[in-house]
This record gives structure tokens, C-alpha cells and sequence, in this order.
């Protein structure tokens, strides 16, 4: 398998030739006769058009919008290069357009929207969203993204999520459960450590609880967040310890830390300190809070995890957002709720207990199989797109996100079989 590029100018001219870019736009369509010219536009077009206006569901019909999802940022909190802009972060915007196609054959356009404003971007995204079946929110900061994902969800009635919070929380809550599968723990009996105090961080430890985590401490640039401290907005007050608490003591004995932060934000001194087979996960990119060789090193009892392809359990977005959207999409439904989230971790983690398909083992490699170096599916597992989406319709329905009447699991699980083929 080849690696990501290994100089700058690779890169660079990855994106520049042979064509700028990374998408592109391709008709449905024949265009080759003066009848083709009739239908596609005038006067042929009016009849869909006019057959929507009477009926707005009709657009599901007779447009794109059924399979089309927006990736919309502003540029101010991209991958690990902060607040470089809106222009600036096209090019990453475009590649999750790549991946929604590869992985999931949902088409993308990629919108920057120009401004820091909360009021202004929501304006724009609610005033754009009738073109699209789905809206993937991504790059923003915190705290504004919270705000903005939440006005969204309540404006519009089709699904937005804000994936660098939710997609993180999905693919690690699969992690955690089956992380606790190999060291024989009780997700409600973890005693958890979320190192970062962002979007990701908080939607993280957030799905945590709705998997049945009763012990969550949380730090941030300032130290462990808890009910003494008076610098702290309505987010982070959600995981406020009970009293006063040290830096030292929320490490002590715990189960689990997930870093979202930056490296160095926790340390092998603090892994030292940790019950028998800690979980590490050190998520931080493009470098981790500590590298993983650095915690087997000092316990060669861990289970670790990176945000890094080049190591293993790599906890990556790309596990997720296609998936959660493909499901949700293909039933309508009007949100992406908790039970939607939680049945695409569940279907994460059970998806990596089963036999890895061959194809995987040659792709990568080596032979994969289910333990604590293999906690998470590979992103080129072509049964991700069955399971992961099949679950996440299965889980609208029934939680009340979609109207759709006697969906049957099983003639859409064939469907999503032949998208990739």
C-alpha cells in the first residue's frame, strides 16, 4: 500500500495536475441530441420543476438532492493548522468530497463560507440547504461550533452534523467498547480522562455517557475542569469534578485517557500511573500527545490508539461520516440523533470482532485480527458501508428521525452492497 506523501512538492503537485483540484462535476444525463437539449432544459425542465413546486418531496425525485451532502467550513480550526481562513481550507474540504464518493458513492460539493460570524454562517447554510439531502459541518472552533451545529439542527430538516465532534466520539466510543471487550471491563465501571476541552472533546466525552460512562474528568490548557474554577463556558461545565482536583489524581487508577489536545498535554509519568492495562489513546495530529512505541515502551500492557494511519487502531473520521450519512440520507431522516451515533459505534466495534476479509490482509499487509492492536475496522473495508449504514437507518427509523414506513433492513443492506461495486 503506498504511503502519504513524503515531500511538500508531492503534495503539491498531487493537487495541481493533471487537473487543479480534487473533484469535479459529471452529468447523469445523456446530451446528445436536440431532444436531450429539450428534456435537460427548456421547455422539458419545467415539468420537474413545477411538479416540485406542488410537491417539494418531489426534489428527492427528480434532483441530485437525495445523494448530495455539503462539507461547509469557515477555516478556523483546520486539521492541525488552526485558523488559516476559508479559501485555505478548500483543499480539505474538497477531500472529504473524495472520500464521501469512495467510500459511501454520496456526491459533495465543498463550500467556504467567508466569515467568523455565527449569525452570518448559519444565515448562509440555511439559505443554500434545499440544494442538498445532507449538510457535513466541518473545521470550525470552538466554542462556535456547538452554536452553529445546533441552530442548524433545529433550523433545517435534514441531517447536519459537525463531524471533527461526532465522527471522533463515533470511531473512539467503538474503540472504548471494544477495548473493554479485550481487557474484560464494563464500560460503566471506567474511570475516564479526556485530555482537551474542544469540539472534539466534548462531543467525546458526551457520547461516553450515553454508552453508560459514569466517571469522566476532563482537562484543559488550565488544568482539570471542575466546579471551583470560574473561567469556564456552559460546555465545559458539563464535566466539572465534583471538588478541587489535581492534575495527578484524575490519572491515578484510571482506565482510560483520550487525548484531543496537543502533544505533550499528558506524559509516561501519568501513564505510569494508571490502572493495569491502561487505554491510551493519543489522538492529537499529526503528532500525537505521546507516540506510541513511547507508552508499549513504558507498559507493555496498554491498548493504544493514534489519529495516525501509520500506526494501528488509528482512529479515523473516514470510519464514520460516510456511513452515518449514506444511512441517514437514504431514510430521510430530518436529524442525526444520539441513537443514531451510538448504533454506528456499536456496529464499528462488532464489525471489527468478525473475520477480516482477505482482501484487507493483502491491501495492508499483514493479517489482521481482532485484539488489542486491531480494536477498529480498516477504512478500505468494503463491508463499512453495509454495516455502518444499515445500522444508522435501522436506528432513525426506530428512534423517530425518519417517517419512513416498513424499511426492511435487509433489501437495503443488498442496495448499499452494489454501490461500491
Amino acid at each position: 500500500m503506498s504511503k502519504t506523501p513524503t515531500t511538500d512538492q508531492e503534495a503539491l503537485d498531487y493537487h495541481e495536475f493533471p487537473k487543479p483540484g480534487k473533484i469535479s462535476v459529471e452529468t447523469t444525463k445523456p446530451m446528445a441530441t436536440q431532444k436531450d437539449l429539450s428534456l435537460a432544459y427548456t421547455p422539458g425542465v419545467a415539468v420537474p420543476c413545477l411538479a416540485i413546486e406542488a410537491n417539494p418531496e418531489d426534489a428527492y425525485r427528480y434532483t441530485a438532492k437525495k445523494n448530495l451532502v455539503a462539507v461547509i467550513s469557515n477555516g478556523t480550526a483546520v486539521l492541525g493548522l488552526g485558523n488559516i481562513g476559508a479559501l485555505a481550507s478548500k483543499p480539505v474540504m474538497e477531500g472529504k468530497g473524495v472520500l464521501f464518493k469512495n467510500f459511501s458513492g454520496l456526491d459533495c460539493f465543498d463550500i467556504e463560507v467567508d466569515t467568523e460570524s455565527i449569525d452570518r454562517f448559519c444565515s448562509v447554510v440555511t439559505a443554500i440547504a434545499p440544494t442538498f439531502g445532507g449538510i457535513n459541518l466541518e473545521d470550525i472552533k470552538a466554542p462556535e461550533c456547538f452554536e452553529i451545529e445546533r441552530r442548524l439542527v433545529e433550523e433545517l430538516d435534514i441531517p447536519v452534523m459537525h463531524d471533527d465532534q461526532h465522527g471522533t466520539a463515533v470511531i473512539s466510543s467503538a474503540a472504548i467498547i471494544n477495548a473493554c471487550v479485550v481487557t474484560h471491563r464494563k464500560i460503566e465501571d471506567l474511570k475516564i480522562v479526556v485530555v482537551g476541552a474542544g469540539a472534539a472533546a466534548i462531543s467525546c466525552a458526551r457520547l461516553y455517557r450515553k454508552l453508560g460512562a459514569r466517571e469522566i474528568y476532563m482537562l484543559d490548557s488550565k488544568g482539570v475542569i471542575h466546579n471551583g474554577r470560574s473561567d469556564l463556558n456552559d460546555y465545559k461545565r458539563e464535566f466539572c469534578a465534583g471538588g478541587y482536583m489535581t492534575h495527578a489524581e484524575v490519572f491515578d487508577c484510571a482506565d482510560v485517557v483520550v487525548g484531543l489536545s496537543r502533544p505533550g498535554t499528558f506524559t509516561i509519568a501519568d501513564i505510569m500511573t494508571m490502572a493495569n492495562e491502561p487505554i491510551v489513546f493519543t489522538l492529537a495530529n499529526p503528532t500525537p500527545e505521546i507516540f506510541p512505541q513511547d507508552v508499549i515502551e513504558a507498559r507493555s500492557d496498554a491498548i493504544v490508539a493514534t489519529g495516525r494511519s501509520d500506526f494501528d487502531n488509528q482512529v479515523n473520521n473516514v470510519l464514520g461520516f460516510p456511513f452515518i450519512f449514506r444511512g441517514a440520507m437514504d431514510v430521510r431522516a430530518k436529524k442525526i440523533n444520539d441513537e443514531m451515533k451510538l448504533a454506528a459505534a456499536h456496529a464499528l466495534a462488532s464489525l471489527a470482532r468478525s473475520e477480516v476479509p482477505k482482501d484487507i490482509n493483502e491491501l495492508y499487509g499483514k493479517e489482521f485480527k481482532f485484539g488489542k492492536n486491531y480494536l477498529i475496522p480498516k477504512p478500505f473495508d468494503k463491508r463499512l458501508i453495509v454495516e455502518i449504514s444499515s445500522a444508522v437507518a435501522q436506528a432513525a427509523v426506530d428512534s423517530g428521525a425518519s417517517d419512513m414506513k416498513n424499511f426492511n433492513i435487509k433489501d437495503y443492506k443488498k442496495e448499499l452492497a452494489k454501490i461500491l461495486k
